[in-house]
């Protein structure tokens, strides 16, 4: 940014409300900010059309007084533009009597709009003295007061003798230094002008001096004790329209937290919802998967070993026409049974060798009985097929039967 944007926003008077609080809250929240939020600010309001630029504060513009003559020629300035008030002619001096009447003499010759707007005393170029300063950065927020303390350095007066005020002028990139303009004025030439204008003197928002083409220079000579501040007619109007503002966000902000929430609890229902069928789906995934494994381990069991029907033909084969049984049970892979048999003995050779159970064997001693004249017996068995033998092994040689006579 070069010098001539950055001091374009000194040309324009700070004179409402808004401006001021801006400037004083940008120093309060960062030191250093102020000068920096004054110009942001307005260029911000530059890209604004020029009726919402005045209805917010930004170009309200200013009546300019220059004591010519036996009159006070009015000038507008507004939006950078600087034009007599054809309107108006210029004003007589006020006499003795106008001095001490408490009308404003300006109210009943200018519009209300154009008599509300802040009041300058325009000097001439030759009033002041203009001297350029180089300054550190941190002096532009407070650049009134320190160039205060070079006035008996760069001028031949003293501060108490004379009005002044600076401007910035723009920043240098290279060391961070600030370039500004120094303005004083004797206070003995401002006596004769603040006469003139009599009854308006008091009513003065600032004192200016004009530049060499015969532009105001944007600064202001006047004490900021007797600185009269023009309310802003917006004011309120602004205030309301920032409080509606404020209220509005905050409605806005509170829907959609509210918004989020009910739809965050649609969302948490339709989980819990989904969850259940979840479970309910897993649940019956799992004992189905259960049953086809149970169903499995069944199927194999019952093709480990045989059935019932497949036992009792593979006895009634196997045993002889003297043998009966009185008990025949089956318990998991045990076989047990229990009758009489006139070959008692020789029941175990017959049994072995069946591909349905294996390890056949008599369970305690052989009991006659002497109505029947057979022997009672007790024989066990495991069902399934024979353990294979290891290779090479011999068959033992079978027992051979023994007849009844030599039992």
């Amino acid at each position: 940014m070069n010098a001539r944007s950055e001091s374009r926003p000194q040309n324009r008077p700070a004179a409402d409300w808004a401006q001021d609080r801006l400037r004083r809250l940008g120093a309060r929240l960062a030191p250093g900010a102020g000068g920096f939020a004054h110009w942001w600010a307005h260029n911000l309001a530059a890209w604004l059309p020029a009726r919402v630029r005045r209805v917010l504060g930004f170009d309200r513009g200013r009546l300019l007084l220059q004591v010519q003559g036996d009159g006070v020629q009015l000038r507008l300035q507004q939006a950078g533009d600087l034009r007599d008030l054809g309107a108006v002619p210029q004003l007589a001096l006020p006499d003795e009597d106008a001095i001490v009447a408490p009308v404003d003499p300006l109210a009943a010759l200018l519009p209300p709009r154009l008599a509300d707007l802040p009041r300058w005393l325009l000097l001439p170029a030759a009033a002041g003295l203009r001297r350029s300063l180089t300054l550190p950065a941190a002096a532009g927020d407070r650049l009134r007061d320190v160039v205060g303390f070079e006035i008996d350095r760069q001028t031949p007066f003293s501060a108490e003798n004379v009005a002044f005020d600076a401007r910035l002028l723009g920043r240098r990139d290279t060391d961070g230094m600030i370039e500004a303009e120094l303005v004083v004025v004797p206070r003995q030439r401002l006596d004769a002008p603040m006469a003139a204008l009599g009854a308006m003197a008091g009513s003065l928002a600032g004192i200016d001096l004009c530049a060499e083409n015969g532009e105001p220079l944007g600064v202001n000579l006047l004490d900021p004790a007797q600185r009269r501040r023009h309310g802003d007619p917006f004011r309120y109007w602004n205030l309301g329209l920032a409080a509606l503002a404020v209220l509005a966000t905050a409605a806005l902000m509170w829907h959609l937290v509210a918004n989020r929430r009910i739809a965050a609890d649609e969302l948490e229902a339709r989980i819990a919802n989904q969850a259940a069928a979840a479970r309910s789906a897993a649940a019956q995934r799992q004992a189905l998967i259960d049953m086809i494994e149970g169903q499995a381990f069944l199927d194999r069991e019952r093709a480990a070993r045989p059935t019932t029907v497949e036992v009792l033909d593979e006895l009634t084969q196997r045993l002889p026409d003297s043998t009966y049984l009185e008990k025949l049970a089956i318990e998991d892979n045990n076989l047990l049974m229990i009758g009489l048999s006139r070959e008692a003995p020789s029941l175990v050779q017959r049994l072995q060798g069946s591909k349905l159970w294996r390890a056949p064997s008599l369970t305690g001693a052989l009991m006659p009985d002497p109505v029947s004249g057979r022997d009672r017996f007790t024989l066990t068995a495991e069902l399934g097929a024979p353990a294979p033998k290891a290779p090479g092994a011999q068959a033992q040689p079978q027992p051979q039967p023994e007849d009844a006579d030599g039992g």
